[in-house]
Formats: C-alpha cells, sequence, structure tokens
C-alpha cells in the first residue's frame, strides 16, 4: 500500500512473520518465545541451497527487473524451508557516491508500520481493553459518523472516512516542507474537512486515516505512546531488535539513500532525511532485513495473539482488486501473507507463504512507479514466479 500524498495508493503485498508460538502447558509463554524467536534468528538455511539453476534465475530475474524499472538498489531476502536461501544486494545505494547497496542496512517500511499497529491494537483486544466491534467515537471525538464505525472496521479498511493523503492541501503543504512534523490530530483535520466515500462495512478504500485513529486509541488506551507501547508490546516480545518507530527524521546508519518523485514539479528528489511523522501509525517505522524476515513468519502466524484474535485478523474480505483479499492490517495475494510499504524513497515487501513455510523480504530505494507500477510489485511478482510458480504475488490494488 503506497503512501503517497498526491497519488492513490497502488499495493502489493507485504506480510510479516517469524516463528509460530505453540502454548506449552509445561512452560510459560515467554520463555517458549524466546526459544522458538532464538531458534529462528539462526541461520538454519544453507546459503545457495536453493541450487545454482534457480539462483542463477533469480540473479537474472531480479536484475533485469531493477534495470527496466529503473530502481538504484534492491535487496531481497528468501528462505524456503527445505529447499535453502537467497539473500542478495544488488545495484547502489546512492547514485551520486555509486556506493553498493548491502543487505545489512535499514530502510523505511512505510505501510508495513500498519502491521505493527494492528498488531498492538489486537493485544488490547487480547487483554479485554477494547473490543474489535467498539465504535471509534467512544476513544476519539469529532470523527465524521463515528458511531457507526467500529475499531474492525478501521482495522480492515472499511469506514468509509476520507483518506487525508489524498487532500490538496495536505499533498501542498507536505511537498512544500518535507522536513515538517505533522501531529495526528493534524493529518486528520485534512480528512475529516471531506465527506465520508461510504457507509462503513459497505466498501474497501485503503485509507491512512484508519490507521492514524487506531494509533489514537492505542494511546489513550494504554496511556503511553504510541512508539513506546509498540516496542514494549510487540518489538521486544518478537526479538526485533533492528525495528524502530521514530519520532521525528532520525534515520540509524548504515541505510541507502531514498529517491522519489513526489515532489511539486514532479522531478526526482533524495528523501532520505524527509520527516515520516505525517505517515506516524500508518506509516513512519524503519527496519532491516533480518528482522523483517523474523517479523513476516510472527505475523502471518499469530505469535504474539491468541488463536481467536488471529483467526479474526486472517479473516479477509475481496477488495475489489483482482488477486488480493484484506484482513485486519494485513493482506493475501497468491497464498502469500503479509503487507508491502511504500513511502517517499522507499518501497519493502515483507509476506509469508504458510503452504511452504517460505518467506519473501524486499527493500528497495525508490518508490518511483514503472509503467503504472510499483517496482516492489514487479519485483515479488517476479522472484515469486520463479519459486513458487503456483503461488504468485500479483496483489496490486490500482487506482480508483
Amino acid at each position: 500500500m503506497r503512501h503517497t500524498p498526491y497519488r492513490r495508493m497502488l499495493a502489493a503485498t507485504l506480510f510479516a512473520a517469524c516463528a509460530a508460538l505453540v502454548p506449552m502447558a509445561a512452560a510459560p509463554a515467554a520463555a517458549v518465545q524466546t526459544a522458538r524467536v532464538d531458534r529462528h534468528h539462526q541461520d538454519d538455511y544453507p546459503p545457495g541451497g536453493l541450487g545454482p539453476e534457480v539462483t542463477a534465475r533469480l540473479d537474472k530475474t531480479i536484475e533485469d527487473v531493477r534495470r527496466q524499472a529503473g530502481i538504484p538498489g534492491v535487496v531481497v531476502g528468501l528462505w524456503m524451508p527445505g529447499k535453502g536461501s537467497y539473500v542478495r544486494a544488488t545495484g547502489v545505494a546512492d547514485t551520486a557516491t555509486r556506493r553498493p547497496m548491502t543487505t545489512d542496512g535499514f530502510v523505511r517500511i512505510g505501510s508495513e508500520t500498519k502491521t505493527f499497529t494492528v498488531t498492538a491494537l489486537l493485544k488490547l483486544a487480547d487483554d479485554r481493553r477494547i473490543r474489535l466491534d467498539d465504535p471509534i467515537s467512544r476513544y476519539v471525538h469529532g470523527v465524521p459518523d463515528g458511531g457507526r464505525i467500529t475499531l474492525r472496521h478501521l482495522a480492515g479498511m472499511r469506514s468509509g472516512l476520507f483518506p487525508y493523503s489524498a487532500d490538496p492541501d495536505f499533498v501542498r503543504d507536505l511537498l512544500s516542507d518535507p522536513e515538517r512534523s505533522f501531529t495526528p490530530r493534524e493529518v486528520l483535520a485534512y480528512g475529516f474537512r471531506h465527506k465520508n466515500t461510504f457507509a462503513p462495512g459497505q466498501e474497501f478504500q485503503y485509507s491512512n486515516t484508519n490507521l492514524i485513529l487506531l494509533g489514537l486509541v492505542i494511546e489513550k488506551v494504554s496511556g503511553q505512546r504510541l512508539a513506546d507501547f509498540i516496542d514494549t508490546q510487540v518489538l521486544r516480545p518478537a526479538h526485533l531488535r533492528h525495528t524502530l518507530f521514530p519520532q521525528g527524521a532520525e534515520f540509524p546508519e548504515p541505510h541507502p539513500r531514498g529517491y522519489t518523485n513526489q515532489t511539486l514539479t514532479g522531478a526526482t528528489a533524495d528523501a532520505t532525511d524527509w520527516n515520516p511523522s505525517w505517515a506516524w501509525a500508518a506509516g513512519a517505522m524503519i527496519s532491516n532485513l533480518q528482522d523483517l524476515r523474523c517479523w513476516a513468519e510472527s505475523v502471518a502466524t499469530g505469535q504474539l495473539l491468541t488463536p481467536r484474535t488471529q483467526a479474526q485478523r486472517l479473516k479477509t474480505l475481496p477488495t475489489g482488486f483482482p488477486g488480493l483479499s484484506y484482513g485486519l492490517g494485513i493482506f493475501e495475494t497468491g497464498g502469500w501473507i503479509g503487507h508491502n510499504g511504500s513511502i517517499p524513497g522507499y518501497q519493502t515487501v515483507t509476506v509469508y507463504l504458510p503452504a511452504k513455510k517460505a518467506t519473501l523480504v524486499i527493500m528497495i530505494n525508490t518508490d518511483i512507479s514503472s509503467g503504472g507500477q510499483e517496482p516492489s510489485t514487479l519485483l515479488a511478482r517476479a522472484v515469486t514466479g520463479v519459486v513458487t510458480p503456483g503461488n504468485v504475488y500479483d496483489g496490486a490494488i490500482a487506482p480508483r
């Protein structure tokens, strides 16, 4: 899902998961989780285990897409139990210095943030501190039709609330000063000036407005800042040591430079140090390859949630876009479960294929579309076409 100020969100699929946490009566849940996650961090997939022919095909396929789509740098990680792994970086992290892309860099993960925010919300549901069918008006005042829009509608992109990132004044204000800081209430105001686009639950519409509201719910109920709650309740239990929720434009090293044409003139610009505060609970987070690898399986298999709540998250509904269904802050395409991310300068895909227990992570340093499609979607489709031809990632959402 694209974090775009002036184009409607195009979507590819990104998912996340780590290691299924099966309850054991003889051991505390925390101990079981630690053992499972720590074992997963050991690289038990033999490098090159996919075989020289498949590896060569992947090398060529990825490089072909990279060049044709004009992507500066690409990182691809693929892990398939019983077969092996494939981890490669190609292209450049900096178009000026020609510094090569590497597999150890941090990137802005855009809409993959939604999987973390919704996981935090669902943990509150597991703790019976909120109910998914509560109206948003119970927690946040001033939401248009807030008495009928539920937390479930918000997490499933079925609220009908206008996406603030499509408001022309927001676009102008952001792109005139992309390093400025926005508060959640400020971005919501851009969306609330518009009429709702449909009655709650009637349709699917991807809208960052939904996630900003869920972030406010989490803060109100928990009494903590969203970043702190996600850190203690999601990142630490999942052992994600290289994932963070920045407060401003801070960006850990090393990281590639990020390039976008989401500018007032349409010219390409370096968006590396743009402030992602405007995306907040919908898209501000940062991570790296190994953490995303772990998160893919974790979120897809419900490590941090009860089975009942995880089942609700994975109950996907049609989106109106071929090949893509959406659950609660997560989607499915071609059997792959997860989420994608796009924010000026960067795109990611983090998905898990339960049928083969396979994980795919893609990170690139541009969000400039190619032939009307997101470059991360092109890469994910091409990679899965080689390694899982029966399960091709192909869930792009076209503009409406």
